[in-house]
């Protein structure tokens, strides 16, 4: 019986120390905003956006209980992609429940009006509780376990390829593309960034719209070939170029929309057409898009709103990973 329970310790430990080595993205289900958590095997962690305000403090409380489950007691870095509401307007609330050590930002709201000056209240209050860093492309956000290069920030991009880049070059999807209305808002003005793990790399633009995603991947595509990518602007056709989109190379796309918010046919129909793709995920069915459009049931989050259910990826140095739906525990490895 001793040898029996030795044996289970062992074995447990061994599960551990190997998970400990892992790193760990969790796609946090905010209706239709954004929020992604990233822990790296020193037990640091990033926070990408913070999700909607209001609902009784919805978003707040889905962070926190990842954040718990993924054992993390503080966010380190807290990355604000831009000032919109879904994506930093549940600061306040996320900042009542959590300590936040580092806020990233691109600088001050470049958004004027009553709903984005009180988002800039809110960031300002913020900045009272935690250090602001504001990042320019080219610099590196240091966390612990894992290199993170800034690709885009405040309306500028990356003058040449990232150093974190995989087969980064000319692209030869760039002859085809063609631009659509400039955005003035603060989507074109995202900060986005490239995440490499040992032989893995994942990005994550935010809301960035089409003519600056071509400026990423134009003439020459600055971040190369990528394991993962979460669709830029919850899977809107107003972003998701196929220049920069196609190029990516991702095995795995992650949708972050929500039921009613993203998830256009057209995008959708353009994203699964990537030629390295090997499975598209999503956080919700998408109403809009209909179901013939939609992926299959086990590669969605939620089918039903509210929701609440994540998706979680499990990456290793060799560049191997895993996806697994939280609803229903479906999982693929690549």
């Amino acid at each position: 019986m001793q040898k029996l329970c030795g044996l289970f310790l062992l074995m447990a430990l061994s599960m551990a120390s190997a998970s400990a080595k892992d790193l760990k993205i969790y796609f946090i289900d905010v209706e239709g905003g954004q929020c992604t958590l990233i822990v790296t095997p020193k037990g640091e962690s990033m926070l990408v956006d913070t999700g909607w305000p209001l609902n009784n403090s919805r978003d707040a409380e889905r962070i926190a209980a990842q954040a718990k489950k993924a054992g993390i007691k503080q966010i380190d870095w807290l990355l604000i992609t831009h000032y919109h509401n879904d994506h930093v307007g549940g600061i306040t609330t996320l900042m009542d429940k959590m300590k936040v050590v580092n806020l990233v930002s691109h600088g001050p709201n470049t958004e004027t009006g009553k709903g984005p000056e009180q988002l800039s209240k809110q960031w300002e209050e913020a900045k009272l509780k935690a250090k602001e860093t504001i990042v320019k492309p080219g610099d590196r956000i240091p966390l612990k376990g894992a290199e993170i290069e800034i690709i885009t920030a405040r309306g500028e991009t990356l003058s040449k390829a990232s150093s974190l880049a995989r087969g980064a070059g000319d692209n030869p999807l760039c002859g085809a593309a063609t631009k659509k209305a400039v955005d003035p808002s603060e989507n074109a003005r995202s900060t986005g960034f490239l995440l490499k793990f040992g032989e893995f790399r994942f990005v994550d633009f935010g809301d960035l719209t089409w003519n600056k995603e071509m400026e990423v991947a134009c003439p020459v595509n600055k971040v190369g070939k990528v394991d993962l990518y979460v669709t830029n602007h919850h899977g809107l056709w107003a972003s998701n170029n196929p220049a920069l989109t196609h190029a990516l190379g991702a095995k795995v796309i992650v949708m972050n929309n929500g039921d009613k918010k993203g998830g256009e046919a057209p995008a959708i129909d353009s994203l699964r057409a990537s030629p390295d793709l090997k499975n598209f995920w999503q956080i919700h069915y998408s109403i809009n898009a209909g179901k013939e459009h939609n992926v299959e049931d086990p590669y969605i989050a939620n089918l039903t709103s509210p929701g609440g259910f994540h998706i979680e990826v499990t990456a290793k140095t060799d560049g191997h990973f895993t996806v697994v739906n939280q609803r229903n525990k479906f999982t693929k490895s690549y």
